[in-house]
């Protein structure tokens, strides 16, 4: 296996400022070395956390930036050092790309933690190479960062997983919540949202939807095979199912009050937070105290629940329901995730999508 040459150059769909809008923008990637990959990306999905990046709604944003962090590609060439991977490899890269390797976090599977984490884009290699995302041609990514894409899973179908799909997994998996005959329910039927309910009826869960309107009725009960709906602005079912659950995973991006769906959780339910909010949430402490109920946050997963996570999907034949569509309707496509207007999740064509400079 040789080396990678030191640089190159690619193209990718860049926001230049807090609009957010994305074009056609050539830069170099980082230098390479021997634990390295290089990939060609074939696809990417597009997930909120994009959108609050080229936006700087979380006041952190550096520009030009490349997003895309659901990225599936296919192995070009490897460094000296590689043993993981071989050209011609189907991977997958998520949110995260580098951290320090030696803390606590690092040492026990929980990378993810790492206070010295890289973030896949809008972030700094160690090498003070601004990170890009998969909104582009290709990418250099260290090997521990990067996983195999299971047999027989199309690259649309994988590349939802390696955010929304880990992002579910991973509670699921830290809070001993994977045993058959839990009663949970998925609040948010977006592109998490809807990986949460087929996870949790693979494991064997009883789940509910929670909404605030019904339109998705049908969808959650038909096509995913939800056991339940409710309606969160309907008093007296919400009343009805108060504390019936066991956990409730929380994907809604966008400020929401919390007391309500405490109240439907069983003495030591778990509230889980896995969407990003910039508003301050509020909740009285009795609402917690008197079930010794717990409200709880993750952060995608760690490389090992990626692995664990592709190989159940793979297993229980679980796949994304996902839009695909090409690189020049990336604008149009982040707009439309911003109203929900997608079932569920877009994924960017990449190989297939002309990619000028300009």
């Amino acid at each position: 296996m040789r080396s990678l040459e030191n640089e190159r150059k690619t193209t990718g769909w860049a926001a230049r400022d807090p609009s957010g809008i994305l074009s056609p923008y050539t830069y170099s990637l980082r230098n390479t070395g021997s634990e390295d990959v290089f990939i060609k990306v074939i696809c990417c999905g597009i997930c909120h956390t994009d959108i609050h990046q080229a936006k700087n709604d979380l006041g952190m944003s550096n520009y030009p930036m490349v997003p895309g962090h659901e990225v599936v590609g296919e192995v070009v060439e490897v460094g000296s050092g590689v043993n993981k991977f071989t050209a011609g490899d189907i991977v997958g890269v998520g949110y995260v790309v580098g951290c320090c390797k030696n803390c606590s976090p690092c040492n026990t599977d929980r990378e993810q933690y790492c206070a010295k984490k890289i973030w896949t884009f809008n972030d700094v290699y160690t090498d003070g190479k601004p990170t890009q995302g998969g909104f582009s041609g290709s990418m250099v990514v260290d090997q521990k960062f990067v996983v195999k894409i299971p047999d027989g899973l199309a690259p649309e179908q994988a590349a939802p997983l390696l955010c929304a799909g880990v992002t579910v997994y991973s509670p699921l998996n830290h809070f001993g919540l994977k045993e058959s005959g839990l009663r949970g329910a998925i609040l948010g039927l977006g592109g998490v949202g809807h990986m949460g309910v087929k996870m949790a009826k693979a494991m064997g869960h009883h789940v509910t939807v929670i909404s605030s309107t019904d339109k998705k009725k049908t969808e959650a009960l038909d096509h995913l095979g939800a056991d339940e709906y409710l309606v969160s602005s309907d008093t007296e079912a919400m009343q009805k199912a108060a504390e019936s659950l066991d956990y409730i995973i929380d994907t809604v991006p966008a400020f929401h009050p919390l007391e309500p769906y405490l109240s439907l959780l069983r003495i030591d339910g778990k509230l889980i937070l896995t969407g990003v909010i910039t508003t301050p949430l509020q909740f009285l402490t009795p609402s917690v105290m008197l079930g010794r109920k717990s409200i709880a946050g993750t952060l995608v997963g760690s490389m090992k629940e990626q692995e664990e996570m592709l190989a159940f999907c793979k297993e229980k034949n679980l796949t994304s329901m996902v839009e695909v569509v090409k690189m020049d309707y990336i604008n149009t496509a982040m707009e439309r995730l911003e109203k929900n207007d997608v079932r569920y999740r877009f994924v960017v064509d990449v190989a297939g999508s002309k990619i000028d400079d300009q």
